[in-house]
């Protein structure tokens, strides 16, 4: 929502170059350019905040604009670090309390350029490298992390579907992608970013949380689900697709592994979190953020499978 890609050392993310290959995606083949100017209009958002009685301001950082090549090798911006020290000091000022999230649906595009981004694990190290640069510079101040905002929703648009960045998926008679699969990637995507959100939270509960006072967790979509009717087959419906969207990230940082029902359906296309990395996701949060947005009901449907698209189609259930 920030807009100015261009403005002070900051460098395309993946929704930038996304939003330019493909305009015929975006609603009004519209880009974020310039987007609501946030980056230029920030005080006025706050204030408006502040009128409408609010006690909290969630925002989210662009990693393209405090690292633009991606990497901390590639050199910290510092117009960027100063910008976001300027909106998150108007926040106090306005007795406001600062929620930052550290990443929102985009990232560097240079990192998917060089390594397909959250397809490779290299990103987890370069994201915590990212969370690094962030805790030191706002920590003082910023008492609530968010480390990924809707990684399910990336997941979904971006290596699934197709219509949001990077813009993967299995090409069909009436939709194409450049790249992808979407019967494996989702689930390698999502994997990457389980592990690189845990690498994010061990970092600053060993380094940062002792002195700096604050939280972190993770923030995630999720839809509640019903049974369709009283049935057994539409109950046991309910709990796989809750399983298949919630459980998919739940799961994994409160207990270390991907539900059963995941194991079960997906089967070897579901990466395996090794001993480490399951110690590393058991309770990798402070807090839980949850976007709510509605309710859907669940009918089982043995029959309803399709690898290009394997969120609903591997769970063998129709929401509605």
């Amino acid at each position: 929502h920030e807009g100015a890609t261009w403005v002070d050392g900051r460098r395309p993310s993946t929704w930038d170059a996304f939003s330019h290959a493909h305009p015929d995606r975006i609603r009004g083949q519209t880009n974020g350019d310039v987007a609501t100017d946030s980056y230029h209009l920030y005080k006025d958002d706050i204030a408006l905040a502040k009128q409408l009685g609010l006690d909290t301001f969630r925002f989210s950082l662009s990693w393209s604009r405090i690292l633009p090549h991606g990497k901390l090798s590639g050199g910290i911006n510092q117009k960027g670090i100063d910008h976001y020290n300027n909106v998150i000091d108007e926040v106090l000022a306005q007795g406001l309390t600062p929620f930052l999230s550290l990443m929102h649906l985009d990232y560097p595009q240079i990192l998917e350029d060089e390594y397909s981004g959250f397809l490779s694990t290299r990103m987890v190290d370069d994201f915590r490298d990212y969370a690094d640069v962030c805790f030191k510079a706002f920590g003082d101040r910023i008492k609530y992390w968010v480390t990924i905002n809707e990684p399910r929703t990336l997941i979904l648009g971006g290596y699934d579907v197709g219509d949001m960045a990077p813009g993967h998926c299995t090409s069909v008679s009436n939709w194409t992608c450049d790249a992808g699969n979407s019967s494996t990637e989702p689930y390698i995507v999502a994997h990457n970013q389980l592990l690189a959100h845990a690498a994010a939270v061990q970092l600053y509960r060993q380094k940062y949380q002792a002195t700096q006072k604050g939280i972190i967790g993770i923030s995630m979509n999720a839809d509640w689900i019903i049974p369709y009717s009283s049935s057994k087959g539409d109950i046991q419906a309910a709990k796989r697709a809750l399983d298949f969207t919630f459980g998919w990230f739940m799961d994994p940082i409160y207990k270390g592994d991907y539900p059963e029902n995941m194991k079960r359906y997906v089967g070897d296309r579901l990466p395996r979190f090794s001993k480490q990395e399951s110690t590393l996701l058991k309770r990798s949060y402070d807090f839980l953020g949850i976007n709510y947005y509605t309710t859907q009901y669940a009918l089982d449907r043995v029959d309803y499978s399709d690898p290009r698209h394997p969120n609903g189609y591997d769970a063998h259930v129709q929401l509605s």
